[in-house]
């Protein structure tokens, strides 16, 4: 009699080492990847952020992507791009899952589970560029600064919202919203004022901050 075939499990596939990849812990601002590498491996977040940037060729860098748990980054290489268009840095302590260019295809054309999980992701990041670009658009910059705090905190994902997050420097921030570094303070210290955050061990973001977002 055959054996029966276990059901595949993204989620226990994605949790551990086997063939093809690898799990690594990464310190804050320690670098995963950099623009111009190889484009190798797709990567898997299990636990803390990581920021992407781009340096322009006159030397102006610009964040163009944070990610947190459960988030794939570095899905270009299975595109066919050949050379990374951003670098991949640690924005806080965290586990990071690399699963090497030929194990991740191999695993979408095999299980539908995988590949459905992905593209549910890539779905929603589209989506989420949609949003970033007519914030960028439309929004005050005190309104994308609170909206970018929100994201931080995973306010709107599946699961609980993580009210306490690391701290990040004002200068991210405005690089991030697209502003000045003393527009990020004013607006922090107006938030702090009205409760919608607090600075203690790291920055505690409260869901109040939606009326921010909500008030016209």
């Amino acid at each position: 009699m055959p054996k029966k075939r276990m059901l595949f499990d993204p989620k226990s596939f994605l949790a551990k080492v086997g063939k093809g990849r690898t799990i690594a812990v990464y310190h804050k601002k320690q670098p995963i990847f950099a623009q111009g590498d190889p484009a190798d491996a797709l990567f898997y977040i299990q636990k803390g952020k990581v920021k992407l940037t781009v340096v322009s060729r006159h030397g102006k860098e610009a964040i163009v992507g944070i990610f947190g748990p459960t988030d794939f980054f570095g899905e270009g290489c299975l595109a066919g791009q050949p050379r990374r268009m951003a670098t991949a840095s640690a924005l806080s302590d965290c586990s990071v899952v690399r699963i090497m260019k030929p194990a991740a295809i191999q695993v979408i054309s095999k299980e539908p589970r995988f590949a459905e999980l992905l593209l549910s992701y890539l779905l929603s990041r589209n989506i989420r560029i949609e949003d970033d670009l007519i914030d960028r658009l439309f929004n005050s910059s005190e309104k994308r600064l609170a909206r970018i705090l929100l994201l931080l905190a995973n306010f709107g994902k599946e699961g609980k919202p993580e009210q306490v997050i690391p701290k990040i420097s004002q200068e991210t921030l405005a690089e991030m919203v697209g502003t000045t570094r003393a527009r990020v303070s004013f607006f922090m210290n107006k938030f702090r004022k009205l409760g919608f955050v607090q600075y203690d061990d790291g920055l505690e973001i409260h869901s109040s901050l939606l009326n921010v977002i909500l008030h016209d």
